[in-house]
Parts: C-alpha cells; sequence; structure tokens
C-alpha cells in the first residue's frame, strides 16, 4: 500500500514539473536555436545524472541494454526536446500541451508491443477519448504555421510514447532513475559534438528568461 501511494506520488509531482516543460521550451527557443537548445539541456542533464548515478552507485546497464536504453536517448533525449522547441517555434505553448493527451495513448501502445504490457479496458477507453478530444481540437481551421508546429507535435509525442514504454521496460532490470540516468549518459558523447558544432557567435542578445528556460528543461525536464 505504501509503496502504491509512493509511486502514485512520484507521478503527480512528475506530472506537475512536467507540465512546465513546454511553456519553459517556448520561452528558451525565443532565445536559442532549437538544436542548440536541444543538445545544451541534454549535455547539462547528462553532466548531472552522471553526478547522481556514481553519487548513489547506481547500477550500471549490462551489454544487454545498451541498445534499449539507445531507445530511451532516441526518444525523450533528442527526439521529444528537438521536435518540440521547433514546434514551439510555430504555435504558444497552450495549443502543444493539448497535444500530451495524446502521450498515455502512444506510451500504452509502445508498452503492448514493445514490453507485452496489458493496460485494463478502462484505461483504453478514457485514453480513447481523450485522444479523440485532441484530435477534433487538431483537426480545427489553422494556418500553414499552425498545421506544422500541430504534426511536430504529433511526431513529438509518438517518440516519446516509444521512449517510455521503453524506459518502462527496462526500469525492471535498472530502476527509474538509473534509467534515464544512463540514457542521459549514452548520449552525452553525440550530444556534445551537437553542442559544439552548434554552439552560437555569442549570447548578447539572449534574455534572462531564455536562460531561465534552458536552466529549467535541463534540470526538471
Amino acid at each position: 500500500m505504501r509503496q502504491g501511494m509512493a509511486g502514485l506520488g512520484s507521478g503527480m509531482l512528475g506530472v506537475v514539473i512536467f507540465s512546465g516543460s513546454l511553456p519553459a521550451t517556448r520561452v528558451a527557443v525565443g532565445g536559442f536555436d532549437p538544436v542548440f537548445l536541444t543538445s545544451a539541456r541534454a549535455v547539462i542533464a547528462a553532466l548531472l545524472a552522471g553526478a547522481l548515478v556514481l553519487g548513489l552507485r547506481g547500477s550500471r546497464p549490462a551489454q544487454r541494454d545498451l541498445g534499449p536504453l539507445a531507445v530511451v536517448a532516441l526518444g525523450v533525449v533528442v527526439g521529444f526536446p528537438l521536435l518540440t522547441a521547433l514546434a514551439l517555434q510555430q504555435i504558444t505553448s497552450a495549443r502543444s500541451i493539448v497535444f500530451l493527451g495524446l502521450l498515455p495513448l502512444a506510451t500504452a501502445l509502445f508498452g503492448r508491443l514493445r514490453g507485452g504490457e496489458r493496460p485494463r479496458p478502462a484505461f483504453w477507453l478514457f485514453s480513447l477519448a481523450g485522444s479523440l478530444s485532441v484530435a477534433v481540437f487538431a483537426g480545427a481551421p489553422g494556418d500553414a504555421a499552425t498545421r506544422t508546429g500541430d504534426l511536430l507535435m504529433l511526431a513529438a509525442v509518438l517518440v516519446c510514447g516509444l521512449g517510455y514504454a521503453e524506459g518502462a521496460t527496462l526500469a525492471r532490470r535498472l530502476g527509474g532513475w538509473q534509467v534515464i540516468s544512463w540514457a542521459l549518459v549514452l548520449a552525452l558523447p553525440v550530444m556534445a559534438v551537437v553542442l559544439a558544432v552548434n554552439w552560437p557567435a555569442g549570447f548578447t542578445r539572449t534574455t534572462p528568461a531564455a536562460w531561465a528556460g534552458l536552466g529549467y528543461v535541463s534540470v526538471f525536464s
């Protein structure tokens, strides 16, 4: 019972923290290129994750875990942050958040395909209802930029669902926080190179709000 309540509490806290991710990204892309922003947040988060793993002596992944960790990294370290940053150049954070209503269904579908999970019928019912609401909202008339942003958000949700589902399967062996930590560490060499290549000439026009957005998504998202 206590373990279940602790898990529920952690999940709720995660939702609250994650809810600030897209607004913070929206602010950050006002001062940073999306590729730079994605690589910078990944490098900062990876350094923090590496320190956490070393400090707490987290379990090390086996060789068989490297492939699934790469999938997690592709989905939640690279894919979702980059696609949402690109989308938020076209649409508002309020509009983008609506698309996160598709995330439970996407995660469940990939969880069924990748991990053999079997959610209860009620979960599928409510997920489909929520997804239908998102589809109706997204189908409302809009300009070309809005359509582009919507498609990018849809792609972001799909890759994030894949990363979450793969991470959930892997967490059974490594533990939850170890999975995302090792995914970040695994992606660090590549993201560091991308960061160096996309380093801007200067930051004179970068506002404090953009720096705060970068800090938020690096530490909390």
